[in-house]
């Protein structure tokens, strides 16, 4: 058997067959459909065009936005709005015939490298997504953690910490609360807190730009930005305290991350010293497929092709 993963993000459904060493035998990808029963659908194309490629029955892990109820088994703080309230996973397993595992996309990236990328062989490792969103995933010893109620490492929704005073009260969130750490850290905070300060709205990677040609609105906004990044990883280490930080999504590409942040985070950890590695995803985009692939051990694997 092979581990069929398949990442469902808001603009585009991946698909891809790994082998036991982790080497991608198929991929393909398709537009997000926009609707429930063509999602069902598309999932089950791809699968048949990953087994049919391959060869060879996978089992099969989605990457999704969002998670679930573990109380009603159904989806919720999906943005794919219509994911939400359904049993996507049991519709899945019904619809393939086979048991499908579900976990949010940035439980993937933290599973994926964990297992074969940027924290493989950390004790502890905590992955960030810095996208349009922003998310985490915990991992102990290669094994996702997940929580009782399937939330832990849901780190974009705590707020701010240690606010300034213009912060305190924090732009709205989508989830209801203020002040979320995804409306200052990801991509679109970035872009709104650009709008805030200058009245011009520019995307992430045209402030990048004008940070790294020393105009000064972009040089202050990419600052307050990793100073909040910062704020917000120091508490992170106060909590879990990994080894190894992972940061996957488009702002993850920005190299002078790597150099600036570790001097922002250790004077506000509670330690006598903080050395905590903090590295890009190796997988890069790949990191959510391969993920989800990983839901299911090479153990599991091998167990269920024994059994066939």
């Amino acid at each position: 058997m092979i581990q069929i993963g398949v990442d469902f993000g808001g603009t585009k459904v991946e698909a891809a067959a790994l082998d036991a060493t982790g080497q991608v035998l198929a991929r393909a990808r398709a537009p997000n459909p926009g609707a429930y029963e063509a999602a069902i659908a598309l999932v089950g194309d791809l699968v048949a065009r990953m087994e049919q490629q391959v060869g060879r029955r996978g089992t099969l892990g989605i990457g999704a936005p969002g998670s679930i109820s573990p109380s009603t088994s159904v989806m919720r703080n999906a943005n794919s709005l219509y994911l939400n309230g359904r049993r996507f996973r049991e519709d899945l397993s019904e619809a393939l015939a086979r048991p499908v595992r579900l976990a949010n996309d940035a439980n993937c990236l933290a599973l994926s490298e964990a297992v074969d990328g940027a924290a493989a062989g950390a004790k502890v490792s905590y992955a960030i997504i810095l996208g349009t969103g922003c998310g985490g995933g915990l991992t102990v010893d290669g094994k996702l953690i997940e929580g009782l109620n399937g939330i832990a490492g849901e780190w974009g929704h705590i707020p701010l910490p240690w606010p300034t005073a213009d912060e305190r009260e924090g732009p709205a969130c989508w989830c209801g609360q203020r002040g979320c750490l995804e409306m200052w850290i990801s991509g679109t905070g970035l872009r709104h807190d650009f709008r805030q300060t200058t009245g011009l709205d520019l995307p992430g990677e045209a402030i990048i730009e004008r940070f790294r040609a020393g105009e000064p609105q972009g040089t202050a906004a990419f600052e307050r930005f990793l100073d909040r990044l910062g704020r917000a990883v120091a508490v992170l280490c106060n909590i879990v305290d990994p080894d190894v930080i992972v940061l996957g999504g488009g702002l993850s590409n920005v190299a002078e991350i790597y150099d600036r942040l570790p001097a922002l985070i250790a004077p506000r950890v509670f330690s006598d010293q903080w050395k905590a590695r903090i590295a890009p995803a190796v997988w890069g985009d790949a990191s959510g497929v391969r993920g989800a692939a990983r839901l299911w051990s090479l153990d599991e694997v091998r167990a269920m092709a024994e059994a066939v």
